[in-house]
């Protein structure tokens, strides 16, 4: 985690925490490295946003940055984050710049940058774009004459994308009554359109978008309307994507909400019956349900657990080549198809399973009960004291021992706050309630807690 950058990109409330200035020193340091890195001498570099009233204004930032320093860049102007990707690691592009906050709310911002090959940026590249925010670093040299870059719209980029998703399925959606809630986000130009050219019959909720209204009461963080909306109109599925479509959540056809893990577990099932479950592996991070490890184990599917972050899913599938790996939070990625989560993409992905199976979702899950889980953030003056203190670790195992093998604590420290996560599943709500507040009560006892 870097003084700007973390898991996902440089992001904060537009003009206090991410400011013009930064996105201009951003675009000058990519601008300045990847053209001295380029065997043409010139970086060409693609830009994307979502739908905030800040997205345009510090896109304007980075083209004045990136050109200045020599960069040619290209603009697919509102468009999901993973069409991004897809174009750098397709396309003659030295890297891609989303500028969007994902499921933040509208005042927030972000920029999140794409190396060549379609991942996120090293580490190391980040700390140089921090050091020279700071001022750490020499001046970089501004381009002259013929050598100032140039801006070229490139709409067409967001279209190769949409045919790219067309591919993907194998069948067609005729007769399929399928709801889209948009966040009032990127997906509000892509996700319709590649439901109506393969032959659904599609419904759109929050594809409205004004500057102020992305994820706001809508898309996958607030699913409930989309549930309502599922049961209204007797549709066959309904899929909910956050503010730049890298997540998907889902609502069956009988209005139930599935997440993250339940999408893990249809689609894992399903590939490896198809024999393209690599490794016979679903990754998952350390907030998977203990209920989906449980249904993998009785399927004799083998799952590894990393920490939280796609980011470290998405390591995990390329060190070991695993096909399918994600979050609770909807954000699964496909390694065959993509290399970062794609909603739109796991939404096909699902439509896939649904009609291979010819079967309606909700009868996808009977082998898998997910448990009651409960997690309370605990605000904290030092997380490491908390996590090594002995009364602490002593009761930690003790509720380890009493939950056994139905059930779990999970203690772990936030990646970018100062909180403590105490998360517990088990076989009620009352026992999660019961040992959760034993151990947040203990970090309070012990005077570690502070208020916000």
């Amino acid at each position: 985690m870097g003084k700007y950058f973390g898991t996902d990109g440089f992001r904060g409330e537009a003009n206090k925490d991410l400011t013009v200035e930064h996105a201009y020193k951003v675009g000058r340091y990519l601008g300045y490295y990847y053209g001295k890195n380029s065997s043409e001498g010139k970086a060409k570099v693609v830009i994307g946003k979502d739908t905030r009233l800040s997205s345009y204004m510090f896109e304007y930032s980075l083209v004045a940055g990136l050109t200045a320093s020599g960069a040619d860049v290209y603009l697919m102007h509102v468009t999901p984050t993973p069409s991004v990707s897809y174009i750098v690691r397709t396309g003659d592009f030295d890297c891609g710049i989303m500028i969007s906050a994902s499921h933040n709310p509208y005042y927030d911002n972000g920029i999140k940058v794409i190396n060549g090959q379609g991942y996120k940026l090293e580490a190391d590249v980040e700390e140089e774009i921090e050091k020279y925010i700071d001022g750490e670093l020499p001046e970089i040299p501004l381009a002259t004459k013929d050598n100032i870059g140039k801006t070229t719209d490139y709409t067409m980029g967001r279209n190769r994308y949409i045919g790219y998703l067309l591919t993907i399925p194998t069948r067609p959606f005729k007769n399929m009554r399928i709801g889209l809630d948009c966040a009032n986000g990127a997906s509000y130009l892509v996700a319709k359109s590649v439901y109506d050219a393969l032959g659904a019959k599609t419904y759109v909720i929050n594809n409205e978008p004004d500057g102020t209204n992305i994820n706001t009461d809508c898309g996958s963080t607030h699913i409930e309307h989309l549930q309502a909306f599922v049961k209204e109109k007797g549709l066959d599925v309904g899929f909910a994507f956050d503010g730049d479509a890298d997540r998907c959540l889902c609502v069956d056809d009988k209005g139930e909400i599935v997440d993250g893990d339940k999408i893990l577990y249809v689609c894992g099932r399903y590939l490896k019956d198809k024999g393209e479950l690599n490794n016979n592996t679903v990754v998952t991070t350390v907030m998977s349900n203990l209920g989906l490890y449980k249904a993998f184990d009785k399927k004799g599917i083998h799952y590894e657990k990393t920490a939280v972050g796609d980011k470290y899913v998405f390591e995990n599938m390329m060190e070991h080549g695993h096909s399918i790996g994600g979050e609770q939070s909807g954000h699964i990625i496909f390694s065959k198809y993509a290399t970062t989560g794609d909603g739109v993409l796991t939404s096909l992905m699902i439509m896939e399973t649904i009609l291979g199976r010819k079967v309606k979702l909700s009868e996808l899950f009977n082998s898998l009960t997910i448990y009651p889980q409960l997690l309370v953030n605990v605000r904290v003056a030092d997380k490491e004291v908390v996590m090594n203190d002995a009364d602490i670790l002593k009761l930690n195992d003790e509720i380890a021992a009493e939950l056994g093998d139905d059930g779990r604590l999970l203690l772990r420290r936030s990646g970018t706050e100062p909180v403590i996560r105490v998360m517990v599943e088990a076989a009620t709500d009352e026992l999660c309630n019961k040992y959760v507040y034993k151990m947040v009560d203990l970090i309070k006892e012990k005077g570690y807690a502070v208020e916000a």
